[in-house]
This record gives structure tokens, C-alpha cells and sequence, in this order.
């Protein structure tokens, strides 16, 4: 009975769950590089993403006031203030619950306590992070004395590590910079193709000349021609001929390598288009060029826009063909994958940057995708059947 015409099969449940897990796998690390880049470094070491909108529980590390900052009052010598605000980020909400003043025992002492330190005077701080220092003589020294915190603070989100990434001025984690030579090579490498391969694709679809079939055949056979095998010599013919590494190179690269797929793609489209219009054009003496611009382009437009798709997450995700055509010892042309993967040196204990220049490596190519993604089906299964 479950084959008949109008039965819903028994494994249509097992598809639908088949599909929320696999879109679920996909959002997990998405939304988790999301909010983790809108959080603190201290946010980060101490709770998971998922925990983002919940008080948390952190260890700190906070200073007192410098010895420049004692008072006077009467016999004693008095540094007061708030250890949240000496520290220089501001928590009005976070609550202390332990403290101390050595790293071996951060837990001796509960808010409210007064710790006496012998020789260095008393120390008393409250739940709130107010603090009184206090001795018979005068305090010395340049810096502020530590104390090592235990407090719970509040949800805190900001958009400093966005700043630090794209708007800092001295360029530091050099993300500014990646994120424009990633743009330069891709919006060229992505245009072009598609102009040569929608030229080429109409000519193998409508027009007759000697050899055609042989292109088709080639066309195909080149789509199967590994990357990694093109490389070097590819990179030695563009030194021969005086390209050399540039933003040149990367696109007469990417173009060469996305022709076959996009020929073939587009090819098979135009195809199945109706002969009728196209004899029609020709019998009101309209030429191949403007039958091809008035008319094939317009129509082709969901296959133009899903290679456009395709080209340019690739392009923008690319290392490899960036590392052999673009990469110079200066780092001037250094591309947003290749960025990512020195932070991950530099700033490796960093997470508040390397989630968020990951997020900036990811959130153009989302936006490029649910803006057409309405037109990949349509381009990829048009001219699939005929």
C-alpha cells in the first residue's frame, strides 16, 4: 500500500529528520562562531557559547590602585576604589564571592572579609568589588598590588572584537586589509568566467561550425583534470610569459579553472531553451550578438546566477590557488584564509579574535547565497532533462 500513487512513503519522517539534523549540524558551529564573537576573552575561557546569555563564573585577575593614588587619613596610609574599574572594564553588576592575594589560594577570603597581610597593612573587599588598603606607613611602588577574584557577571556582549578586526586604524590583526584583497580577487574571478564561459556556452549550443562536438568532449574531459595537478605548471607559464605572482595571475587562474564547469553548466541550459525564439530573432534579422544579449542572457540568468554562486564561494574560500599565484613576502595581497591561519599562530589563545575574523570570512558568502540561493535549484536542474 505505501507504493501506491497518493501514499505518503513510511520513510518520509526519516527524510525530514535526516534534513533538520544535517541543517542542525551546519548552524551548531555557525550561530556558535556568531555569539562567541560578540563575547569577552574572559567570557570565552570560562563558559561555551550556549551559555552566552547566563551569569557566569569567572576567576580574574584585578589590581588595586598604585601607590600614587594613596590618602592621608589621620595614622594611616589609605588606597581605596573598586577593583572593577581599576581594571579598566567596568562590571556594575559582577558580584564577588571569594577573593584573595596569592594564586595558591584565591579562595582565602569571602566578600566582606578584611585579610590582614602583615608588614603590607589590611585589605578588605566587598561583594561589589570596593576595596580599602589601608597600613601604618606608606605604601611604595609604581603598580597596584593584585588580588584574585572569584565573581559571577552578568551576560556582557560587545562589539570591541569587531573593532580590533576591521576598524582598528594600525591594522594589527591585518584582517582590514585580507578582507579587501579577498574582495579584489574574488569579484574579478567570479565576472569573468562567467563573460568568456556565456560566450562560449552559446556558441556550442546554437551555433554550427566544424569541430563542436570535439569542444563539447574537451569541455567535459577538463572537468575532471585535477587542480593540484595544474598548478606548477601553470605558475611557471605565467612567469614565462611575465605575470609572475598578482592579482592577476589569481584571476587568470581561477578563471581557467571554473571555465569548464561554468561552459558545461551553462551550455546545457541554453540548450533547452525554445528553438522558436531564437529562429524568430534570426528570420527578423537579428544578429547572433544581439540574439545573444537580448535574448539568451536574460533567460539564462538562474544558470548565470548559480555559477556566480559557486565561483564565488570557492574563489572566496580558496588557500591553495592564493598561496601559489598571490602570496608575496610583503603580505600585501595576503587573502582572508591565509590571515585566519597566521592568527591562528599569533593569537592563538585569542578566541575572541579568531572567532570573530571568522565569522567576517563567512558572513559574505552567506549573504551572497540567501541572496540568490533562490536560483541554484532552478539553474542546476534546468537543462538537467530536456
Amino acid at each position: 500500500m505505501d507504493g501506491m500513487a497518493g501514499k505518503k512513503s513510511s520513510l518520509t519522517w526519516a527524510v525530514h529528520l535526516s534534513v533538520v539534523l544535517l541543517v542542525g549540524l551546519w548552524l551548531f558551529p555557525t550561530v556558535g562562531l556568531l555569539v562567541s564573537s560578540f563575547r569577552t576573552a574572559d567570557q570565552i575561557a570560562t563558559s561555551g557559547w550556549w551559555k552566552a546569555m547566563f551569569p557566569s563564573e569567572q576567576n580574574l585577575v584585578l589590581r588595586t590602585g598604585a601607590p600614587a593614588d594613596q590618602v592621608q587619613i589621620g595614622d594611616l596610609f589609605v588606597i581605596e576604589g573598586n577593583l572593577f574599574q581599576e581594571d579598566g572594564n567596568p562590571r556594575p553588576e559582577a558580584t564577588i564571592s571569594v577573593w584573595g592575594t596569592s594564586s595558591r589560594a584565591i579562595a582565602d577570603h569571602t566578600a566582606g572579609d578584611t585579610a590582614d597581610l602583615g608588614e603590607d597593612g589590611r585589605l578588605t573587599v566587598q561583594a561589589n568589588g570596593d576595596y580599602r588598603y589601608e597600613n601604618t606607613v606608606e605604601f611604595s611602588g609604581s603598580r597596584g598590588d593584585r588580588v584574585f577574584v572569584t565573581a559571577e557577571t552578568p551576560p556582557e556582549f560587545t562589539l570591541e572584537n569587531y573593532r580590533n578586526v576591521l576598524l582598528d586604524p594600525n591594522n594589527r590583526e591585518g584582517m582590514l586589509q585580507a578582507f579587501v584583497n579577498t574582495l579584489t580577487v574574488t569579484i574579478p574571478a567570479t565576472i569573468i568566467p562567467i563573460l568568456v564561459a556565456a560566450f562560449a556556452a552559446y556558441a556550442l549550443a546554437w551555433m554550427e561550425f566544424p569541430g563542436r562536438a570535439l569542444l563539447i568532449a574537451a569541455v567535459v574531459a577538463l572537468l575532471v583534470v585535477p587542480l593540484q595537478l595544474a598548478l606548477i605548471p601553470l605558475l611557471k607559464f605565467h612567469n614565462d610569459i611575465g605575470i609572475g605572482k598578482g592579482y592577476l595571475g589569481a584571476w587568470l587562474a581561477h578563471t581557467g579553472f571554473g571555465l569548464p564547469l561554468a561552459i558545461y553548466l551553462l551550455r546545457n541550459y541554453m540548450v533547452g531553451l525554445p528553438r522558436d525564439i531564437i529562429e524568430n530573432a534570426r528570420v527578423d534579422g537579428a544578429s547572433e550578438f544581439q540574439i545573444f544579449v537580448k535574448i539568451i542572457l536574460p533567460l539564462s540568468f538562474p544558470a548565470l546566477a548559480s555559477f556566480a554562486i559557486f565561483q564565488f564561494l570557492w574563489t572566496w574560500n580558496d588557500l591553495l590557488v592564493a598561496l601559489v599565484f598571490l602570496i608575496d613576502a610583503t603580505g600585501e595581497t595576503t587573502v582572508m584564509t591565509k590571515q585566519i591561519v597566521e592568527l591562528l599562530g599569533t593569537r592563538g589563545g585569542n578566541w575572541e579574535i579568531l572567532a570573530t575574523s571568522a565569522f567576517v570570512s563567512i558572513a559574505v558568502p552567506l549573504l551572497v547565497f540567501f541572496a540568490m540561493q533562490k536560483y541554484l535549484v532552478r539553474g542546476l536542474l534546468a537543462g538537467s532533462v530536456k
